[in-house]
């Protein structure tokens, strides 16, 4: 039984999840304790509940202390097989999260999988079904690993309601990742939406994002392409997201509304991610670090990246990792700064 201070660096959620995802991979069973301790209200939240059952449902595992506010959850996986899944999150609950909760233990069930989520698209402090499908995807098929991934309708928060289905195919082997340099921009691309609200919102979410850009950035070559789109959605929301193609790799930022935020002040977040990643020269938004090391710790051969800031989560994520599974890797920067990541995993004696 492995044991996991849920205190332990930044002591949030993502210890959670990750565990989970580790957990259904290599078939270990853990015992996380302090779940959440610092937080405001520490335990498990509902969002993370929904991670637990999730995975207990493609694990068929036994679980302990699976309830809102608990500090202590026991985890004991069986064997993750492939097929057909459906669940249904409620509300607002973030589709991504799950979907990425889950998706390195039916990726390697040696059977293809079909995964149909239900519940929040483009919320809060999750990635948005965009930079699923536009960059954490376009890096996992980088490392050999195939998954297509469709929506049918979106959830934006409180009402959810968003539809999401994924296909998962077995890899046959993982690749390393080599990204150190990023550069130039080649093209910027993205979306500015609302779903049940005047699109003139979106217009406007759109000409911010630009403005801001071209104020910010004196030297870039290329102008936004933004499309505005109305989405089919139960409730109302809006969002931009914008990517970002440069020679060597990707990257993605997205901005949401909310009741009473302008939507200028939309479009200037999202901007303003893009800028901050832009000054760095970095290959991979710190986003993308954080959620590819798990992957990359399954290939024996030494993957190396740039990330334009080395995250708390992401050191975190690593001290998870090498609790399941051997693994060598260092870091070169400071938390909150650009930094070189190298990572491998080594094989069991």
């Amino acid at each position: 039984m492995i044991e996991i201070d849920g205190s332990y660096g930044e002591g949030g959620g993502q210890i959670v999840r990750s565990a989970l995802s580790l957990s259904c991979l290599f078939r270990k069973p853990f015992r996380i304790f302090n779940i959440r301790k610092g937080r405001g209200k520490p335990g498990l939240m509902p969002q993370h509940l929904t991670c637990v059952r999730a995975a207990q449902l493609i694990s068929g595992a036994e679980v302990k202390g699976e309830h809102a506010g608990s500090t202590e959850l026991l985890f004991s996986p069986k064997e993750v097989k492939g097929g057909y899944f459906s669940f249904d999150i409620g509300t607002a609950g973030s589709t991504s999260l799950v979907f990425q909760t889950l998706i390195p233990a039916l990726a390697f069930s040696q059977q293809k999988t079909i995964l149909t989520l239900k519940g929040g698209t483009h919320v809060p402090f999750s990635p948005s079904f965009h930079y699923l499908s536009g960059i954490f995807i376009h890096f996992l098929e980088q490392l050999g690993i195939r998954v297509q991934i469709a929506i049918e309708s979106y959830g934006f928060y409180p009402k959810g309601g968003g539809i999401v289905r994924a296909d998962i195919f077995p890899p046959k082997n993982i690749k390393p990742l080599r990204i150190i340099e990023r550069g130039s921009i080649l093209r910027l691309t993205g979306y500015s939406a609302v779903g049940n609200l005047p699109l003139s919102i979106a217009e406007r979410q759109k000409d911010a994002l630009v403005k801001r850009i071209n104020y910010e950035i004196k030297d870039i070559k290329v102008s936004p392409l933004i499309e505005l789109l109305e989405v089919p959605s139960m409730g109302q929301g809006t969002f931009v997201y914008l990517e970002s193609r440069a020679q060597h790799s990707i990257a993605g930022f997205t901005a949401l509304g909310a009741r009473g935020k302008k939507a200028e002040v939309v479009g200037e977040e999202a901007a303003e991610e893009f800028v901050k990643y832009y000054t760095t020269g970095a290959a991979l938004d710190y986003h993308m670090a954080d959620q590819i090391i798990l992957y990359l710790s399954m290939c024996n051969e030494e993957s190396s990246f740039t990330t334009s800031a080395i995250t708390k989560h992401l050191i975190t994520n690593l001290w998870v990792i090498g609790l399941f599974h051997k693994i060598q890797y260092s870091i070169e920067g400071e938390v909150g700064e650009k930094g070189l990541v190298k990572i491998k995993g080594k094989k069991d004696k």
